[in-house]
């Protein structure tokens, strides 16, 4: 469980494929508090450390995970927004996320907007996915690349987010431009309701 707050936007030092997975290992500040089998999101999605090196550790990406989210399009050298799971006992700072990516979406549109940004995404619409909730509704929250944000301009494929200098500075948001691929996870509150809504 995530809250879409981003620590550190952490470089990509080496990635191997093996058969129909990929191994990612990352280079960041806080690997000598990692923990072999601990949970991380990468980007959004949640991955488990399985091997600890010196100043890096490495995550494994599966054939399910590439598909539905923009890691099988990283390089060495490309940054990602990196978030440990929360604590219980702490603020949830952003809103519930769970580290399980959605679907992928393309940045469309990037205004700069006198010191904040305004990004514009789009993605596959499906009617029956939106019937169970994968939908953005404006002034919702929604986790785009591990950061929790808020919708605005909320249409049946695509939305826009308004993004503040500090997270331009401190995530991946820096990086991208029109079509760079990122990663969705719809609010999970909002799946809920709407599933129990098909019951009634």
């Amino acid at each position: 469980m995530f809250s879409g707050i981003v620590e550190e936007a952490a470089q990509v030092v080496a990635v191997q494929q093996e058969k129909g997975n990929i191994h990612l290992t990352m280079n960041c500040s806080f690997v000598h508090e990692l923990k072999i089998d601990q949970s991380i999101s990468h980007n959004g999605v949640c991955l488990t450390v399985v091997r600890k090196e010196g100043d890096t550790y490495t995550v494994t990406a599966i054939r399910e995970t590439l598909e539905r989210s923009n890691l099988g399009l990283l390089k060495v050298g490309d940054k990602v927004n990196l978030e440990r799971s929360m604590l219980m006992n702490g603020r949830l700072d952003g809103h519930i996320v769970q580290g399980h990516v959605d679907q992928t979406a393309v940045c469309t549109g990037l205004e700069e907007a006198d010191g904040s940004w305004y990004y514009t995404f789009e993605y596959a619409f499906d009617k029956e996915m939106a019937r169970q909730g994968y939908v953005t509704v404006e002034k919702g929250s929604v986790c785009v690349n591990g950061v929790s944000l808020t919708v605005c301009n909320s249409q049946n494929n695509s939305f826009e987010v308004a993004i503040i200098p500090y997270t331009h500075d401190y995530t991946n948001f820096g990086q991208i431009v029109k079509g760079t691929v990122v990663n969705l996870e719809f609010d999970i509150i909002g799946k809920y309701l709407s599933k129990m809504m098909q019951f009634r």
